[in-house]
């Protein structure tokens, strides 16, 4: 039978009592008498043709139609009740466009993401990518997450995240000392100091890195996943790799050389939004740094 004919009052009271299976509960759900309800129910059994309901020593029960039909009709209601809080609210989210470096994205911040969404309905969170050079006084976005010392002009900086740099590379390479790097490709970034001061704090001889360049740690560990060389990159930002096997840190030694700032440019007003981020930024820090 087309959906016209049958009345919506008389369906949304067999969903309440078909989830319910009590007239009562259903009755104070629907703002209405008991009686009213009995009669919706009897009103929609008549159009139907058949019993919806059965009524036992052991209670309200579903009949095989009703079985049938109740999961669809109570979703139908649930999914039309969601629609229509939309239109009663009338506050339009408040957008906030964030850069982020491609690898502070993937190892800590794009698993987190769903978080900020339950708990910030109303911000309108637009992630942009960039490889650490970023202009805030002159692009269209809201701050920036980067990687450096927190020592940029005309900006404010919070800290967010320490990330030590480390030697990373497929588990085949088997390197027993750091010694072994200087047979190996070393991958660089574009911070020429790193192998050097990695070797330094090694205690062992300088390191040339001549291997190919890359402007995001995030590829450059997944070419040294691939075999084409020895990473310097933070393994903090590399857990799950490293949790499965695929990637390896086969030596203690860490070089600081930085860590994860979120800024913003002092020439624009901060925003509630602005405030926000920040917040649940910092807390997410410190609940990882603690682990």
């Amino acid at each position: 039978m087309p959906l016209a004919r049958y009345s919506l009052n008389h369906l949304h009271a067999f969903a309440v009592a078909s989830r319910h299976l009590n007239m009562t509960r259903a009755a104070d759900e629907l703002c209405v008498t008991q009686a009213a309800v009995s009669h919706q129910i009897k009103a929609l059994e008549a159009q139907v043709g058949k019993p919806l309901f059965l009524r036992t020593a052991r209670g309200l029960q579903l009949s095989d139609e009703g079985e049938r039909i109740a999961a669809a009709v109570q979703q139908a209601f649930e999914q039309l009740e969601g629609a229509l809080a939309l239109l009663e609210d009338s506050t339009p989210p408040e957008r906030f466009t964030l850069a982020v470096v491609g690898t502070y994205l993937h190892g800590h911040l794009l698993e987190r993401l769903p978080d900020f969404r339950a708990r910030h309905p109303t911000i309108d969170l637009r992630i942009q990518t960039h490889n650490n050079k970023v202009d805030l006084a002159t692009e269209t976005i809201d701050a920036a997450i980067r990687f450096g010392d927190g020592a940029w002009r005309r900006v404010e900086a919070t800290p967010l995240q320490a990330a030590p740099l480390t030697v990373l590379c497929s588990p085949g390479l088997a390197l027993k000392s750091p010694q072994d790097l200087r047979r190996c490709t070393l991958l660089r970034s574009y911070r020429s100091d790193d192998w050097p001061a990695w070797a330094q704090a090694a205690g062992c001889t300088p390191l040339h890195p001549r291997g190919p360049q890359f402007d995001a740690s995030v590829l450059m560990v997944q070419a040294a996943m691939a075999g084409a060389g020895v990473a310097l990159a933070p393994a903090v930002m590399f857990r799950r790799e490293l949790d499965s096997g695929r990637l390896v840190q086969p030596f203690d030694v860490e070089v600081d050389a930085g860590r994860y700032w979120l800024t913003r440019s002092l020439g624009r007003e901060a925003t509630a939004a602005f405030g926000v981020v920040r917040a649940w930024l910092v807390a997410g820090c410190a609940g990882g740094e603690s682990r």
